[in-house]
């Protein structure tokens, strides 16, 4: 660029010094010279990392809603942030589209959970050629109980414990800052007050479930996604399948829930957002307890529904919990 911009300066000179006859074809190359200049820099500008919006702010893209949220609220203004996957949608086994492959071409960042949770991540960020932050770097991980295939596997649901949130914000804090250094004390701040709000939620998640007598603690779930949250306010979990795949809600997991349910005593049982509670709803059938509703993990809501952030997910999920285990009441 810089070497084509000084022959500009230098061939403008000569032009000037030549015979007027030749100055006007000089004058042709001239303004040929310059016009190179305008679109090389146009072109610099368009491969720039500016979101994708034309706003200027970097891109970054997380795969699911409730680490987008996380990332909005360190972020705020100042980076452009998307989810790949919609709300509702099942995070495991998500099949990516052509549109998310082209948006995630012109991202600055993409964000992933890890511990195993996006199985179909490696490929997808390989092709984007996009970087990659994975944002459970740093947490210790909770081992998946029983004797299925993934028993032993860490178990990925990490963000449902506020303390191992707290690391995802620090990796996306220092994510954001090496990507937008100018934005350093922006994130900064927005993170530590983003801090202070989840330990109130995590205040009120512990008064919620505190309530709960020692025989009202085991969390029957479709899906084990409740083991970081079970192991911080002392929950008993139990669930149909471990990690959703292939193979949820077969006769004998059904059979096993039913068993523990009935021998347990529980309540109400509950199935996650993202899944069909329709093995759960035969666990309650069969074992005489109540459904206790949804709960909300893999995904928010829309923005007019129940859990339109990560702060409402828990909230919502703690009152679901406490309301099922002690009314059997379904919401």
């Amino acid at each position: 660029m810089f070497w084509l911009m000084n022959n500009v300066s230098t061939y403008s000179k000569l032009v000037k010094r030549a015979p007027i006859g030749r100055r006007k074809a000089g004058v042709v190359v001239a303004a040929s010279l310059i016009g190179c200049v305008v679109l090389a820099i146009g072109a610099l500008g368009c491969g720039s990392s500016g979101g994708g919006d034309g706003s200027g702010k970097p891109k970054v893209l997380a795969t699911f809603t409730v680490v987008a949220d996380m990332i909005e609220n360190v972020a705020g203004d100042r980076v452009e942030v998307a989810s790949i996957t919609k709300p509702g949608a099942e995070i495991h086994g998500y099949e990516p589209t052509p549109s998310d492959i082209a948006n995630a071409e012109s991202a600055d960042l993409i964000f992933d959970n890890g511990l195993g949770l996006e199985r179909w991540f490696d490929q997808f960020v390989e092709r984007s050629g996009a970087d990659r932050v994975t944002l459970s770097e740093g947490v210790e991980p909770i081992p998946i109980a029983g004797e299925s295939e993934y028993a032993g596997k860490p178990n990925p649901h990490a963000w449902m414990s506020v303390g191992a949130a707290d690391i995802y914000i620090e990796n996306i804090r220092k994510a954001l800052t090496e990507l937008d250094p100018d934005g350093a004390a922006v994130y900064r701040r927005n993170a530590e007050r983003y801090e202070k709000r989840l330990e109130k939620v995590r205040e009120f998640v512990d008064r919620e479930l505190g309530d709960l007598s020692q025989d009202q603690r085991v969390l029957v779930t479709c899906e084990g996604a409740f083991s970081y949250m079970a192991h911080d306010f002392g929950l008993e979990e139990a669930y149909l399948w471990p990690v959703n795949a292939e193979q949820e809600g077969t006769p004998q997991q059904i059979a096993d829930v039913v068993d523990t349910v009935r021998e347990r005593k529980v309540p109400a049982v509950f199935c996650e957002s993202t899944v069909s509670d329709k093995a759960q709803k035969q666990v309650a059938s069969e074992s005489g307890a109540e459904f206790g509703g949804v709960l909300y993990v893999d995904s928010l809501s829309d923005a007019d529904g129940p859990v339109p952030s990560y702060e409402a997910l828990l909230r919502r999920d703690a009152e679901t919990i406490v309301s099922g285990l002690t009314e059997g009441g379904s919401r």
